[in-house]
């Protein structure tokens, strides 16, 4: 009887597809695959033109897995453009996006298809993303960071949650308690993000108007409006290495995380939020990308001066 139900969730896995998103993610990159590979009937590797050696790594550390695709880019189309890459370039009814920088522990990948395949309206879910020292990462469960929800928090606002918990909000919710089963959140986070093809073909695949950041909020938004559920699995533990592709230049993240923000906020609302309202949006957004342009040159000009 073990057997056999083993052989079920063998053959399950082997109707998803890994869609992993390169650039520059060095020696991570191919413990990413190796643990993709323990668990999925196929990975795609989308590089999005890496400088370093990490897919000649890859290649050499697996030169003869039929089940792994490496499809090169010549230049570096972003991540949501890469993902839509990858989506053409696999075949499973189940595609699990996930970041080079992600190590999915044994099992975990079975646990999100299980969630996945427990209701016919879930359309993505989510696992419970890591950090190294064991504590859980911020943006794995969240609630959609509207303008209002984003001012609380980029102003400490959010101490005043348990006075005022629906006016003082804080939209990551990894500081609540961890959950005893799978739940339905607002958001979760693209690093690792398992989804239904059938739920994408009605939604609509990437937003590639997004360079970095903002895009998974994007997609899940527009699974929320379609009626599609988003669920968190506590039960499916994945190690990220937060930050390690975009460590190299912070300018060039912040200036596309901040660009970002502006094309989700305008997107979904500038209904909302109009006229003079969503012009203190778009300052607000600008203003923070200065003080983190003076904080980036400060460091750089305090390091080539020795201080």
């Amino acid at each position: 009887m073990v057997d056999n139900l083993k052989v079920f969730e063998d053959s399950m896995l082997k109707t998803v597809s890994i869609v992993v998103v390169n650039y520059n993610a060095g020696l991570l990159l191919s413990d990413c695959i190796a643990s993709a590979l323990q668990q999925a009937g196929e990975v795609a590797v989308i590089d999005n033109a890496s400088s370093d050696r990490s897919i000649d790594e890859l290649e050499k550390r697996f030169p003869k897995e039929n089940r792994l695709k490496i499809v090169r880019s010549d230049t570096n189309l972003g991540f949501a453009a890469g993902c839509n890459l990858g989506l053409n370039a696999v075949s499973k009814p189940y595609i699990l996006f996930l970041n080079p920088d992600c190590i999915l522990n044994k099992g975990s990948l079975q646990q999100m298809l299980k969630t996945l395949e427990s209701d016919s309206q879930i359309g993505m879910v989510g696992g419970f993303l890591f950090n190294p020292d064991g504590t859980e990462q911020g943006g794995g469960r969240r609630a959609i960071p509207t303008p209002w929800r984003s001012f609380v928090r980029a102003f400490g606002l959010n101490r005043f949650a348990n006075r005022w918990p629906k006016l003082f909000f804080d939209f990551h919710l990894h500081k609540q308690p961890l959950p005893d089963s799978p739940i339905e959140v607002e958001a979760i986070s693209g690093a690792c993000m398992l989804v239904k093809r059938e739920a994408l073909n009605d939604v609509g695949y990437w937003d590639e108007e997004y360079f970095l950041h903002c895009e998974d909020l994007d997609l899940c938004l527009r699974f929320r409006n379609k009626q599609w559920k988003i669920l968190f699995v506590p039960n499916a533990p994945v190690m990220h290495y937060l930050g390690v592709c975009s460590r190299s230049r912070p300018i060039f993240v912040e200036w596309h995380k901040h660009k970002g923000m502006m094309r989700f906020y305008r997107k979904f609302f500038r209904h909302q939020y109009p006229g003079v309202l969503m012009w203190l949006v778009i300052l607000g957004i600008w203003m923070r990308f200065g003080c983190m342009l003076v904080y980036y040159s400060g460091f750089y000009l305090s390091r080539r001066l020795g201080l």
